[in-house]
């Protein structure tokens, strides 16, 4: 279980701390943004602290962060915070839907968020950062390249390789 701060206070922020709250182990302690976008000092009840200023009032040491932000500049947007949030200290903790068919083995990197009814055969690799909307199907030995993000109900055969920074839909 990790205290995790959640980058971003839009709708997919919003997605995030639902999922998170309800099917997870996390606990959402925080919202950061970057401050020249805060309007509130507060989201869902939590505090809004400024990105360039987390570390003082969220320790890499002690939380962890989330960056659900979406396909914005073809994913480059999602791969940039990610990075600075790595080189500020931060795990980056991943979610898998408990809905999620997945199995034994999966291999699966840090800042993923894997929604519901999404199908993973065996042999799968998704690599880190990346989205994977509700009700895909993902066959067996596909890799799916970093800060990717797959919408909902996109069917990617067995033995696929998408490459990094692919969106699908």
């Amino acid at each position: 279980m990790a205290k995790v701060v959640v980058f971003g206070v839009g709708q997919m922020a919003e997605v995030a701390h639902f999922y998170l709250t309800h099917d997870s182990e996390h606990e959402v302690v925080a919202f950061t943004l970057d401050r020249e976008y805060i309007e509130d000092e507060c989201h869902f009840g939590l505090p809004v602290i400024p990105f360039d200023e987390i570390e003082s009032s969220f320790a890499p040491s002690s939380f962890a962060m989330f960056v659900p932000i979406s396909y914005r500049k073809v994913n480059k947007a999602r791969a940039e915070k990610y990075a600075e949030a790595k080189q500020k200290g931060y795990e980056l903790v991943s979610y898998v839907s408990s809905k999620a068919t997945t199995w034994p083995g999966l291999s699966i990197g840090d800042n993923c968020f894997i929604f519901e009814n999404n199908v993973i055969q065996p042999f799968v690799k998704i690599g880190s950062n990346v989205i994977m909307w509700s009700g895909n199907h993902v066959g067996h030995h596909t890799k799916i390249g970093d800060h990717c993000f797959i919408a909902s109900h996109a069917v990617i055969s067995g033995s696929v390789v998408v490459e990094p920074y692919c969106f699908i839909g």
